[in-house]
């Protein structure tokens, strides 16, 4: 699409008349997300007679309107801005019966406003920003791609190296992704950046000095609380994430491991391990297996391996949808994905089954969960188009009472996103 007219977006990057702005690019998209589901009973075990596939109140919609621009505003200095909108587009208590940003309906805001800078080889770069690191990174599977207020430096000096440090203090994830995460508050309607936690620090190496093989190391400290004890310097949470991926001659494969200490004072810590493999015949078929175990923490419970800002997972056998379920403490997970191509369609299967020993509470049966999504995704130049089919058996989901397992439910998605 060309434009006659800069954006407002990028009048606002030009406005000064002191910087020779060079290399202006503006782009966007338009998405509407619409998923149905035919569940019948909600957390309380109170049945819903009206619920069924297209039924409005066990529906969500939503559309979403975003407009960025990026320029060069002198030698190694560009910035960077996205305006973003989002509508029910009157769907809301008509069509659908809750949106994908949970109870933010309509409302816009800059999604994205960055500088950054580069000499030699470092680049570092301050503002509103899309982040994509193991344990702190933006989702993108609502209509808006949550992103954070932060401070990130690269440097690529060693040979096939990159290291990362960065300082994250604020995110819109409660607001984009319908939840509550973090330290956020609860008024994401007028306040969408939240503080993230009480800011959180990262620190990464990535090297590929061999070519087919990709390695990367994480750690990360979180400050949770302010208030220090006779044990302890710095409050909060600490993490680190290892990882290792080998392509090589269609062979594919991985391991992962990671860490979380929770509570220094009550030794409340966890970790997970994941391994895959698999095969890749290019413009042919993709397929993998992959396994997860969640350790256990006995002092509260908590999970290990999901985003910090969200429920997502990188761990190899996260599902289509229903995220939080493998990352859940003492879990064992196995994930078969196959991928290809045909006649001009992306084709996709996705299985995941957990196993949560004790069903989250001791001398309980284990709980078995299990999603199954079909994928069928096409372009039309500027168009993608998405459709999916989700099948979900879940032991602690979908229950008549607290005493018998869930029943199983379908899930119908449709994703449309036009790019211009």
């Amino acid at each position: 699409m060309k434009f006659t007219k800069l954006s407002l977006v990028a009048m606002l990057l030009i406005g000064s008349s002191a910087f020779a702005i060079e290399n202006i690019k503006v782009s966007g998209d338009t998405k509407f997300f619409y998923s149905t589901q035919d569940n019948t009973y909600d957390s309380s075990y109170t049945k819903n007679e009206r619920a069924g596939l297209f039924d409005q109140s066990t529906s969500i919609g939503e559309a979403s309107l975003s407009v960025g621009v990026t320029a060069d505003l002198t030698k190694g200095v560009s910035a960077g801005a996205t305006l973003s909108g989002i509508t029910t587009l009157g769907l809301q208590n008509n069509l659908v019966g809750g949106t994908f940003t949970g109870n933010l309906q309509s409302n816009a805001w800059f999604n994205e406003a960055w500088l950054a800078g580069t000499t030699g080889k470092t680049t570092a770069k301050v503002g509103r920003m899309q982040l994509d690191t193991p344990l702190v990174f933006s989702e993108t599977w609502s209509v808006l791609p949550s992103t954070f207020e932060a401070a990130v430096l690269i440097n690529q000096d060693i040979p096939d190296t990159t290291i990362v440090a960065a300082f994250v203090g604020k995110s819109n994830s409660d607001a984009v992704l319908g939840g509550g995460y973090g330290d956020n508050g609860t008024d994401a309607r007028n306040n969408v950046f939240q503080s993230f936690y009480k800011g959180a620090y990262t620190v990464g190496i990535q090297n590929n000095s061999w070519k087919p093989l990709e390695v990367q190391a994480w750690y990360y400290s979180v400050n949770t609380d302010s208030t220090a004890t006779a044990t302890q310097n710095i409050s909060g949470l600490q993490s680190y994430w290892l990882q290792a991926d080998l392509s090589m001659k269609g062979i594919l494969a991985g391991v992962q491991y990671t860490s979380t200490n929770y509570d220094h004072t009550n030794k409340s810590d966890n970790n997970a391990f994941a391994v895959m493999l698999g095969y890749d015949k290019k413009d042919v078929v993709t397929v993998k297996g992959s396994y997860s175990q969640i350790g256990k923490d006995s002092v509260n419970s908590k999970g290990a391996g999901a985003n910090l800002a969200g429920s997502q997972s990188k761990l190899y056998t996260e599902v289509w949808w229903y995220y939080g379920k493998i990352t859940q403490n003492d879990t064992s997970a196995f994930n078969v994905t196959v991928t290809a191509p045909l006649a001009g369609y992306n084709l996709g299967l996705y299985y995941t089954q957990a196993i949560t020993k004790d069903g989250f509470n001791s001398g309980a049966a284990d709980a078995t969960f299990v999603e199954v999504t079909f994928e069928v995704a096409k372009s039309f130049g500027p168009l993608d188009t998405g459709l999916y089919y989700i099948y979900i058996k879940s032991d602690n989901d979908n229950q008549k009472s607290a005493t018998e397992k869930g029943e199983a439910y379908n899930t119908v998605q449709v994703y449309l996103t036009y790019n211009f």
